[in-house]
């Protein structure tokens, strides 16, 4: 009887044991899936756009530039940032981003500013700490470029910057003021949006000054009469003839968002809010000095953490790239754009609704409650009243 009574009980605990295997299987999973798996599943949707190409071009697709474009990541800092916030938001841009870059495989990656949220105050150590994992998170291979544009989190505004925190920014990102980066002939125009504050102050002379020359080179590479060219831009570098793509943080001159349209536009609330010149967009006079500096056929920008679309002088499109955290909202998205010296098309990537991330552990927590109460009820309790009964019997 003993001996019955044992493998009795072996068998129950090694039913208990399969049991609990069963149970951990789907929860591994659902954790894999949440965490891992469906940053692949909803960015494997995404296509690059089809730009046409000139005519006769035999390099073809080798021509067209793939460029991807996100903004204000807005990496929590050691001052207002709680540590589970900053653990789970980070999680899911690093996700999101590498995600992207092994399913996509772009050429360039574009940040359009506010990178860090508190580097505009952040302690020269703190600071070390906050790129040190923003390095970590987007890292990426030697063959895709990334390039970072400063924002008003990274340096603060115009009232509470300083040329000691735009250089520490240009140290780590190589980006102060003002400059032109081309890539298979297509021209991009990097502006520091926080310094066109028009004050005269050191950081906006030094910027207007850099757009100036910078405008000067644009137009030289359009100049056809070579003499003229000879007079006037002999000492200019020559760069290509395209038209640039203008991008910065700050987006142009616009009254509100009231004509921005879209799943992932601003609220009802926030479109009746009127925007204010040099805070939550650049002044009329910045605005208009950039268009007739650089002539534009394409700006991309930041700040506003909503998309947009806006056409200005009926000829120049803007476009406002939503914030990359699920901490800014709910549904980030980056740009896709493929580019020729000539022509352009953008397409939108959406990343995963966080909404949809807990309704999926949500509905697994409670099949898994489900099943093991109905185990419960079916199984006999463990007989563990009999085997102290008969230790005392001993």
């Amino acid at each position: 009887m003993a001996l019955k009574s044992g493998l009795s009980q072996s068998q129950r605990c090694k039913k208990r044991a399969v049991f609990l295997l069963k149970i951990a299987c789907p929860l591994l999973f659902a954790f894999a899936l949440c965490e891992f798996l469906i940053y692949y599943v909803v960015i494997a949707q995404c296509r690059w756009p089809v730009v046409q190409l000139v005519q006769g071009d035999k390099k073809e697709s080798a021509s067209v530039l793939k460029a991807m474009f996100l903004s204000d990541t807005h990496l929590l800092g050691a001052i207002t940032g709680h540590w589970f916030d900053k653990l789970r938001r980070e999680w899911q841009m690093e996700r999101s981003f590498q995600s992207a870059l092994w399913l996509l495989q772009p050429d360039i990656v574009f940040i359009l500013g506010d990178v860090f949220d508190e580097g505009k105050w952040s302690s020269p150590k703190a600071w070390e700490d906050d790129v040190s994992r923003f390095h970590k998170m987007f890292r990426h291979p030697p063959h895709v470029e990334l390039v970072v544009l400063v924002g008003n989190h990274d340096i603060g505004f115009h009232y509470e910057t300083n040329v000691y925190k735009l250089h520490r920014f240009e140290k780590v990102f190589n980006f102060s003021f003002a400059k032109i980066l081309s890539r298979k002939k297509v021209n991009f125009v990097l502006v520091n949006s926080v310094a066109l504050e028009g004050d005269g102050c050191v950081i906006c002379k030094a910027a207007e000054e850099t757009l100036i020359h910078l405008s000067r080179m644009l137009n030289c590479s359009r100049e056809s009469d070579q003499n003229h060219l000879g007079k006037v831009c002999s000492n200019v570098e020559q760069i290509s003839a395209s038209a640039p793509v203008l991008l910065q943080h700050f987006p142009l001159y616009r009254r509100s968002d009231s004509e921005c349209a879209g799943e992932d536009s601003a609220t009802l609330e926030e479109k009746a809010v009127l925007f204010k010149e040099k805070y939550d967009v650049l002044s009329q006079e910045a605005s208009q000095k950039l268009l007739w500096w650089l002539h534009p056929r394409l700006i991309l920008s930041g700040h506003t953490h909503s998309a947009c679309e806006v056409l200005h002088n009926k000829m120049v499109p803007e476009i406002s790239v939503p914030s990359f955290s699920w901490r800014n909202r709910k549904n980030p998205s980056f740009i896709m754009a493929s580019l020729t010296p000539t022509d352009f098309t953008l397409a939108k990537c959406f990343l995963p609704v966080e909404d949809t991330v807990i309704y999926m552990y949500i509905v697994t927590g409670a099949l898994l409650l489900v099943v093991v109460t109905v185990w419960c009820c079916l199984t006999p309790p463990f007989p563990f009243s009999q085997h102290v009964n008969k230790h005392k019997e001993i």
